[in-house]
């Protein structure tokens, strides 16, 4: 069962050591929701570490404290003393093991995400899918705790929320959502100056990604599903990594035709990663289902097994029954 802000509040407020963290391969959300949080538990003077199992995306570097988030597939020893917090809150994740990171349970767990299909894991569960970014509900959280917003959480709650909106163009935005950005600006921080850093600090080896991306670009069900492919090889002929491919499955979105775009990414030899996103009521969702994943309706993943024509096929025929 679902909890609310206010339970939340009463589990941080009951503790004094935390570890925080979100989903392998982690995006704006996820780390914008970790970090304006880490700084919210320190003005309350709680002890905090951040771990995650893959890095911050190179776009996102700059923001203040992503230095703090461990990177490790396991919560790692202090010292060589194991970490003693006494509570994990997990962001942005559908179950225990989404995050990747082993040593996450604690005697208090608590669960804060925005997409359908929580399992409810915790010890304190608060779910809330009308929320357009999981930053959103951080700054709940902050409000009832009572912290005031600095330019340090002002500035990871507006990463969280450009990101998941996509530049505030899919989700369940609302007027909730304008009226945080509201008090984001009043913090001093320039949002312009922040949407640049975030959406125009790329690589030109993410540059040229996106030409090859984009040059090899599939189109089905009359040019209304775009596919994209990429592998390591792709990547390093492009002089990129997989830091540079945040948010190119948001690209093909751009033509008036396209409906919902599927980016495919070799794992293996026998298991793809996809990546979805749609416009309008194209539930991308309901396809990362059928395949063990989840998501929103406009913005889902999966992985699948099988080799790359028959993973693609298999996208290309679900996405078909959306559209």
């Amino acid at each position: 069962m679902s909890g609310s802000v206010l339970d939340v509040a009463a589990a941080i407020r009951a503790h004094d050591a935390f570890l925080l963290t979100s989903h392998a391969r982690p995006d704006g959300d996820a780390i914008g929701s970790q970090l304006a949080m880490a700084f919210a538990l320190d003005a309350l003077g709680k002890r905090v570490r951040l771990v995650n199992k893959d890095a911050v995306p190179g776009a996102y570097a700059g923001f203040p404290g992503t230095e703090r988030i461990i990177v490790a597939d396991a919560v790692p020893a202090l010292d060589g003393v194991p970490p003693d917090a006494e509570a994990t809150i997990v962001m942005e994740c559908g179950d225990l093991t989404r995050p990747e990171v082993a040593g996450l349970e604690r005697p208090t767990v608590i669960n804060i995400d925005h997409h359908i299909g929580n399992t409810m894991f915790g010890s304190v569960n608060w779910f809330d899918g009308a929320a357009a970014a999981c930053a959103e509900m951080v700054a709940d959280v902050i409000d009832v705790l009572d912290v005031p917003w600095t330019q340090a959480i002002a500035s990871h709650l507006y990463l969280g929320i450009a990101t998941d909106t996509g530049g505030f163009r899919h989700g369940p935005i609302s007027e909730r959502t304008f009226r945080i950005c509201a008090r984001i600006a009043a913090t001093g921080v320039a949002p312009a100056r922040l949407s640049r850093e975030i959406f125009d600090s790329f690589s030109i080896g993410r540059i040229r990604l996106t030409g090859a991306l984009l040059n090899a670009m599939e189109l089905h069900h009359g040019g209304r599903l775009a596919v994209l492919y990429y592998d390591d090889e792709l990547l390093a002929a492009c002089g990129a990594t997989s830091d540079d491919t945040d948010g190119l499955v948001n690209l093909p979105l751009g033509a008036k035709e396209v409906l919902a775009v599927a980016l495919v990414r070799k794992q293996t030899d026998t298991q793809y990663r996809v990546s979805m996103r749609s416009k309008g009521d194209v539930s991308v969702r309901s396809v990362a289902v059928q395949f063990s994943g989840g998501g929103h309706i406009n913005a889902a993943a999966c992985s699948i097994p099988g080799s790359r024509t028959a993973v693609t096929q298999a996208v290309v025929l679900a996405l078909g029954a959306q559209l």
